[in-house]
């Protein structure tokens, strides 16, 4: 079943009802999520080729995920298998397709979590790991931190054998030409293409999948949430961040309780796209959790939570995932790429916030 949900913001649940208790040979309950970015995304700013390209996208993703799930397995690698997918996709703007810094670099973000036992990794401002998600579940599982950022988080993820890329394999000519636009405007010197690069700026849009315009206005992050035919929940994130960020700035992604939530204990797994400063300063997964612990109906604690990042001047969307398998998303923007599917509902792809 799917319902909307429409206020100040709109929010979108997908659920899909509770397996028989009375069919004691029904297949296990599990359920998954993914977004690919909210922001303003309107049906004028799509062609019908763009608008499939999405949707064929987030539906490879989804399918990734969910046949892990379909097979008994984890929550926390249906997130991987998902957010992988994503992060090697030229639509978005996570890993290949990352936006660009003000330097000519891409810097990737990336934060997993799992809701059975708090667990956490995050990674900041890698350069050369192939999958940034896989990278912060290395952290979690085979080191002694939490977060790990730059180079030595590159280096960390080499010596525990994850793919290291040149630099260049992450360049999309899109990108770079949104990053030379950005900075020309701002009256900012622009930067040369990284070594290897395949283009200049102001190429042209020189991707094999139609490409959204370059003044779309989104912002870029992929993530997942999952429930398993376990019970176990679990929330991953990965960004390429902002176009031109400096200084090393890093958003809410891989801050825990911010971008990145899990908790089976409050029976949420959140994962956020959006202003990340605004997200980090209200704290939203974390708060989305707490609120839902504490009975609050998940569609009002995700609607909440973002109304207090939109108070403060952030907007953006959440996905989550309650106990029940039930997905929430939310969104202060016109749009946000996202599909849902579980054991007992046909997957469900969408863009607009008025999609029904």
């Amino acid at each position: 079943m799917m319902r909307f949900v429409k206020s100040a913001l709109i929010a979108l649940c997908i659920s899909g009802g509770a397996a028989s208790a009375h069919a004691q040979d029904a297949a296990p309950r599990w359920s998954l999520a993914i977004h690919g970015g909210a922001g303003v995304i309107e049906r004028a700013s799509l062609t019908p080729d763009q608008d499939a390209a999405y949707r064929a996208s987030l539906q490879r993703a989804l399918d990734a995920g969910s046949a892990v799930l379909a097979q008994g397995g984890q929550a926390l690698d249906a997130v991987q298998a998902a957010i992988e997918v994503m992060e090697d996709d030229p639509l978005f703007n996570a890993g290949r397709g990352a936006v660009f810094t003000a330097a000519g670099r891409n810097e990737l973000d990336a934060a997993v979590m799992n809701g059975s036992d708090l667990t956490a990794g995050s990674v900041a401002g890698l350069t050369t790991t192939r999958h940034p998600i896989a990278a912060a579940r290395a952290v979690m599982e085979k080191s002694p931190h939490v977060m790990l950022i730059g180079a030595g988080a590159d280096a960390f993820a080499a010596s525990v054998g994850l793919e290291q890329v040149a630099p260049s394999w992450f360049f999309t000519q899109r990108r770079w030409d949104q990053l030379i636009r950005s900075l020309t405007q701002q009256g900012l010197p622009t930067p040369l293409p990284p070594a290897g690069a395949p283009g200049s700026p102001i190429a042209g849009l020189a991707v094999a999948e139609p490409a959204p315009p370059l003044n779309e206005r989104k912002f870029g992050t992929v993530g997942a949430v999952a429930l398993d035919a376990h019970g176990r929940l679990a929330a991953g994130t990965s960004t390429g961040g902002t176009t031109g960020k400096r200084w090393g700035r890093v958003g809410d992604v891989p801050v825990i309780g911010a971008g990145t939530y899990a908790s089976n204990a409050d029976g949420c797994a959140v994962s956020a796209t959006g202003d990340g400063e605004y997200f980090i300063r209200a704290t939203v997964a974390r708060d989305i959790c707490a609120r839902i612990g504490s009975a609050t109906p998940s569609d009002a604690a995700a609607q909440a939570e973002i109304d207090e990042a939109k108070a403060l001047g952030g907007l953006g969307g959440v996905i989550v995932m309650t106990a029940t398998g039930a997905p929430v998303f939310a969104m202060s923007t016109s749009g946000m790429y996202r599909a849902a599917v579980a054991s007992d509902t046909p997957a469900r792809v969408a863009i607009y916030a008025d999609e029904k």
